[in-house]
């Protein structure tokens, strides 16, 4: 199945929103109390925001919630959540939805919209920052509280913080407006800094909970520092054994 056969439209109704609903229960496997209810849905699109669906044959398997925002003197979208099908992963349906998502912004007079990201997972970095054209500025230590249980370990608890990176998606932007048209952008500047990550999170976590937790407090460290001396992360090299951010100076 490619993501070309998907059909990606606003979810309006109740019936639709509550199949978000159990959507983000099924993706995110997160406790009861942490699943955003339909009522929140609901509010999020009456105050402004959107909610896109990508459906299969009538089957609700992707959505992004776009939750209107006023950031840095402009109004913004807060894309609080992008949750797709696991059987329908890797099939370009998250990209998809974000450049829906970038789409409905800009027809609605919006060109920034931001979101949260676990540093340590080089997959979504290089989603965010290279296939969307997203930048960093922030690190926020253990912004949701500490996450007892992950979805790596399968509920087992070990206590992780809960750090996040803020992605920012200026949606006029050279990089994401090449993109966006399916161009190439070559990144010309010279990086001023590098941060690895650990190729696979998951297996860390499963297998070295201490290399885990030192590994986190390594990215906050070097994060903290970089942003302080004014650097702007905006790309990410994939690699195989050391993937890395490349950090600038802002322009």
């Amino acid at each position: 199945m490619a993501a070309r056969e998907l059909t990606i439209r606003e979810c309006t109704t109740v019936d639709e929103l509550a199949d978000c609903v159990d959507l983000q229960r099924e993706v995110f496997a997160l406790p009861e109390i942490e699943i955003s209810p339909v009522r929140h849905f609901i509010v999020t699109k009456n105050a402004g925001g959107f909610i896109l669906g990508a459906y299969s044959d009538e089957q609700l398997v992707g959505f992004v919630l776009s939750v209107p925002a006023f950031l840095r003197g402009e109004k913004a979208f807060y894309s609080h959540m992008t949750a797709v099908k696991s059987s329908f992963q890797s099939y370009g349906i998250g990209r998809g939805l974000k450049w829906a998502q970038r789409t409905r912004a800009l027809e609605l007079g919006v060109k920034f919209v931001k979101w949260t990201f676990e540093p340590w997972k080089a997959r979504n970095a290089y989603f965010n920052l290279e296939k969307l054209g997203a930048v960093i500025t922030e690190y926020h230590p253990n912004f949701y509280g500490i996450d007892y249980a992950t979805a790596a370990t399968g509920g087992k608890p070990i206590g992780l913080a809960s750090d996040r990176l803020f992605a920012e998606w200026h949606l006029e932007s050279e990089k994401v407006t090449k993109l966006a048209a399916g161009e190439t952008f070559t990144e010309t500047r010279t990086p001023e800094l590098e941060i690895s990550v650990t190729p696979d999170w998951a297996n860390l976590v499963k297998t070295d909970v201490q290399a885990a937790l030192s590994e986190q407090s390594r990215l906050k460290d070097e994060f903290t520092a970089a942003f302080a001396s004014g650097l702007i992360a905006g790309s990410f090299k994939r690699d195989d054994q050391e993937p890395k951010y490349l950090l600038y100076k802002k322009d």
